[in-house]
C-alpha cells in the first residue's frame, strides 16, 4: 500500500510541472495584450503579393505598406494595438516575419515621438519580434 503511494506521488510529481506549464504558457498566448477588445478586422498588409522588394509600377512591398498602417494606428490609438495588430499581421503572413524586428523598432521611435518620453513609451512594450519595441523606444534615451 505504501509503495503504491509513493508511486501515485512521485508520477503527479513530474506529469503535474509540464501540465501546468502548458496550460500557463497556452493562456498567455490567448490573452489580447493591448487591452483593448479584439478587432473582427485583422490588420492586414496584401495576401496576394510576397513581401519581396517593390515591384516595378511603383507598389510598394508589403512590410512597407503595413508600417504605414502601424504607425498610423499607433498615432491613433496607442502602441499596445498597433503591436497586437503586429503579431496577427506577421502571424497571418509568415513572410512579414523577416521584418517584424525593424517594424517593432519603428513602432518604439513613433510611441517615443507621440509621447515625447521614452518612459511613456516604455509602459507599452511587450516581447513582440524579441525586444525590438523595447530596442526603438531606448534608441532615444
Amino acid at each position: 500500500m505504501n509503495q503504491a503511494v509513493r508511486r501515485i506521488g512521485r508520477s503527479l510529481a513530474l506529469v503535474l510541472p509540464v501540465v501546468l506549464v502548458l496550460s500557463g504558457t497556452l493562456a498567455v498566448a490567448s490573452v489580447p495584450w493591448s487591452g483593448a477588445p479584439p478587432k473582427s478586422q485583422v490588420l492586414t498588409a496584401s495576401a496576394e503579393r510576397p513581401a519581396s522588394a517593390a515591384e516595378p509600377g511603383g507598389e510598394r512591398a508589403a512590410h512597407e505598406m503595413l508600417r504605414e498602417e502601424l504607425e498610423a494606428e499607433l498615432r491613433n490609438e496607442d502602441p499596445g494595438a498597433a503591436l497586437t495588430s503586429l503579431q496577427r499581421a506577421v502571424r497571418q503572413d509568415p513572410s512579414l516575419a523577416p521584418h517584424c524586428a525593424d517594424l517593432a523598432r519603428a513602432l518604439g521611435h513613433a510611441a517615443v515621438v507621440k509621447y515625447g518620453s521614452a518612459d511613456r513609451a516604455q509602459e507599452f512594450s511587450r516581447p513582440v519580434c524579441d525586444t525590438s519595441f523595447a530596442a526603438g523606444v531606448a534608441d532615444f534615451r
